[in-house]
């Protein structure tokens, strides 16, 4: 098989047509559809639907398309690899890393990481599901508190908290009480009415009464910014707020998590991972999070 025209294919799969994979890599559309039909040829199956106003794949070709994209950027780096010594990180990374933490820090991280190293392509996709880094190609991947995993390595780059706070405006709970303290409070829909919140280092329990309902923990972090009431949130984002003012702190409210960055033992051989994963514990030199800054 030439490898040359399934780049090629691969190339026109994923711009959705030969014009556009053209134009995206200065390669001829007659070059492009001739090494399409070759591959075509030397597979003996149809992998493009020919006539239709919009490329569409065939099946085998949907096939295809999913089976060797991830081996195909594989050889790429690979073959760049060894021509440049394994030295240079270039090529695409592909992250996978949780909503919150790509909403507060990948982007700033992806651009500074960027600046150092221009070779790289970053992609990085926020979702909150399990991503399996092998089947779904991914490079590498942000997680919390990941445990054992007998596939993927990693280090952990820094450590966050969560905290109980409000806006001062909204009384803190004084003394211990025999019974939990009831404070208006902000929480997420996963809340379940009578559970409570204990304050470990002002050694108090709070049963919050939800007066909100809200799906994003900056959500949360904004409504009680403005008055709604107490929430647990992690630290990392709100850290500015507490040195401002706008909110206080009530006390811990639960163990230290780990954020971690994962891949697979044998994509660290990769410059690209080996260069992301040092560059994400260079980030954090003292171990806590906080949201990046330029």
């Amino acid at each position: 098989m030439d490898l040359n025209a399934l780049e090629d294919f691969q190339l026109v799969a994923a711009h959705g047509g030969f014009g556009r994979a053209s134009r995206a890599s200065g390669r001829s559309k007659a070059t492009l559809s001739r090494r399409v039909a070759d591959l075509e040829d030397a597979l003996g199956i149809r992998l493009i639907e020919r006539g239709t106003r919009s490329l569409e794949l065939t099946e085998a070709g949907q096939l295809l398309r999913t089976r060797t994209e991830g081996p195909m950027h594989e050889l790429v780096d690979a073959v760049a690899a060894a021509r440049d010594g394994l030295s240079t990180p270039r090529g695409r990374l592909r992250i996978a890393a949780p909503i919150l933490f790509s909403q507060v820090a990948l982007g700033l991280l992806a651009a500074k990481f960027r600046a150092i190293y221009p070779e790289v392509e970053i992609e990085a996709v926020a979702e909150d599901r399990f991503v399996n880094l092998v089947d779904e190609h991914f490079d590498v991947a942000i997680r919390i508190d990941p445990g054992k995993d007998s596939v993927l390595v990693g280090r952990c780059f820094a450590k966050d908290r969560l905290v109980l706070a409000a806006a001062p405006s909204v009384r803190m709970p004084k003394g211990r009480g025999d019974k939990p303290f009831k404070v208006p409070a902000v929480v997420m829909p996963t809340y379940r009415d009578g559970d409570v919140w204990t304050v470990r280092n002002g050694q108090f329990t709070i049963e919050p009464q939800p007066v909100l309902r809200l799906s994003s923990l900056l959500m949360v972090r904004d409504a009680i910014v403005a008055g709604a009431g107490a929430a647990m949130l992690p630290r990392s984002i709100i850290g500015g707020l507490l040195e401002r003012g706008e909110l206080v702190t009530w006390g811990i409210a639960g163990d230290e998590v780990e954020l971690w960055v994962l891949h697979t033992s044998r994509r660290l051989q990769s410059p690209k991972v080996r260069a992301f994963v040092e560059f994400m514990c260079n980030q954090y030199p003292n171990g806590s999070f906080t949201i990046p800054t330029w």
